[in-house]
């Protein structure tokens, strides 16, 4: 099982962004943390981030090229503003689960609207950097 693991704008920024919203723990120390439990569940990921919106839209349409069985999705402040993700993710048909460090419905009120939620399986948040291994283990059913 191949799962691919996105990330939006700001993200590569963790650990310096918000500490006290999205932790202490850097961007090398996430995928590091996702590679561990993707080991020991068997599956293969890659990772891929990007604060552009274009390069991310490429991205989901790589994944469906390449044979990728699902998709980890951190939109970031795309979520609330892109269709085009949201296209995205229903053109490829790919299994997607959308994550979200902190429970964006517990912020400002522009951040309780997810366009890419329509288009994903699940949506895990609140749950810190956790929830993205949660995900993995929904994607890959363990």
């Amino acid at each position: 099982m191949q799962i691919l693991v996105i990330n939006g704008p700001n993200m590569n920024m963790l650990g310096i962004r918000q500490p006290e919203i999205y932790g202490k723990a850097t961007y090398e120390d996430l995928k590091a943390m996702i590679q561990a439990e993707a080991d020991r569940l068997g599956v293969a990921v890659d990772f891929f981030q990007s604060n552009h919106e274009g390069a991310l839209v490429d991205a989901i349409q790589k994944a469906y090229f390449d044979k990728t069985d699902g998709i980890i999705i951190n939109p970031a402040a795309y979520t609330h503003t892109s269709v085009a993700l949201l296209d995205a993710v229903k053109a490829v048909g790919l299994p997607t689960v959308e994550v979200h460090i902190s429970d964006p419905d517990t912020r400002e009120d522009f951040r309780h609207i997810s366009y890419i939620r329509a288009a994903c399986a699940a949506t895990i948040k609140g749950h810190g950097l956790e929830g993205y291994l949660e995900a993995l283990r929904l994607l890959a059913g363990k």
